[in-house]
């Protein structure tokens, strides 16, 4: 018996007045008497054409019964030409796959020029990246990616600590020119991505490391790079500052202008809370060379033993076990 699973099939067939099993029963028996050379009735092509609406549909169901009663007395019952059975079974490619490399050049282009619409977007492909495609796909490729969206989503304005960091412009950096900087006095920290489980799963590290020293004072792992870790992580630092009978008081803490380290959280427990000092990369990852440093050297050298981590928990017992080693034996 022919299966019809597509639910707009079996809609189609009740709209129709018949059931799936009357339509089954007339489509096998239809197959199943023709010959080569004969047509199909026409009452039984318009009942196909009511049940299978579209091509698709039609060619979906000669996948199944061609089979049982072969390829051309099925294109014959169902109306359905043997080029466009072809084109959709064996040529026809998914738009999102032809044309995957168009996407990071659509969504850049949506993300600048937020204003444009498919027809200006298809000049700015030509004239930016030199790709000529027709506008229809471009809208096309639009709606499938739902670049519409970002289009129409604007940024929020930018948060007070974001607008005096902008205007602090280079001099954010409040590392860059110190001179004989004792320990303690200056850390560096930032997240690095750690995978585990033979590469299955990644967690996040964050350790803050002394300038002087290269001692890490504290550190945190979890599954997400938030701003609670980062406070797990600062809070750590403090407790070992406490053991050591040192204040935080007036410490620099130095990083990235990731948005957690510009988040009222952050940027409030330490310089109010704690009465810490920040500082801001203005670079990114390369004006924080120290740490770059670190989280090349731990996870090249600890590479095997964070892959053989089979969960969070013992990721965590690895990293606090290859610190401790890092600080008080290397």
């Amino acid at each position: 018996m022919l299966a019809l699973k597509r639910s707009g099939i079996l809609k189609a067939v009740i709209i129709a007045g018949d059931s799936p099993a009357a339509i089954q029963r007339s489509f096998k028996a239809r197959v199943g008497d023709l010959r080569p050379q004969r047509e199909v009735s026409i009452d039984f092509a318009r009942t196909v054409a009511c049940t299978f609406t579209t091509a698709r549909d039609k060619v979906a169901v000669v996948a199944e019964a061609q089979e049982d009663y072969g390829l051309n007395r099925s294109l014959a019952a169902i109306d359905l030409a043997k080029s466009t059975w072809y084109y959709h079974h064996n040529h026809k490619v998914n738009p999102e796959v032809k044309y995957a490399y168009l996407h990071p050049l659509l969504k850049t282009i949506a993300c600048e020029h937020p204003g444009y619409g498919y027809r200006r977007t298809k000049e700015e492909l030509e004239a930016t990246y030199g790709v000529c495609i027709g506008k229809h796909t471009v809208r096309r490729l639009h709606q499938l990616w739902d670049l519409p969206l970002i289009r129409s989503t604007h940024s929020p304005p930018p948060s007070a600590i974001r607008q005096a960091i902008d205007q602090a412009g280079s001099s954010i950096n409040l590392v860059k020119g110190l001179e004989d900087i004792a320990p303690t006095r200056v850390l560096y920290t930032d997240f690095t991505e750690i995978a585990y489980a033979d590469g299955a799963y990644k967690a996040y590290l964050m350790p803050l490391l002394d300038h002087a020293t290269r001692y890490v004072f504290g550190w945190a792992a979890g599954v997400s790079a938030n701003r609670d870790l980062a406070l797990e992580a600062w809070t750590t630092t403090k407790q070992r500052f406490e053991q050591l009978n040192v204040g935080v008081e007036d410490a620099l803490i130095h990083h990235d202008q990731d948005a957690v380290y510009t988040s009222y959280r952050w940027a409030g427990t330490l310089l109010i809370d704690d009465r810490v000092r920040l500082s801001y990369s203005t670079n990114g990852a390369r004006g924080n060379t120290m740490m770059e440093s670190f989280f090349g050297r731990f996870k090249t050298e600890n590479r095997s033993l964070l892959l053989d981590a089979a969960s969070v928990q013992e990721l965590t017992q690895v990293v606090g076990d290859r610190i401790r080693y890092y600080n008080d034996q290397r």
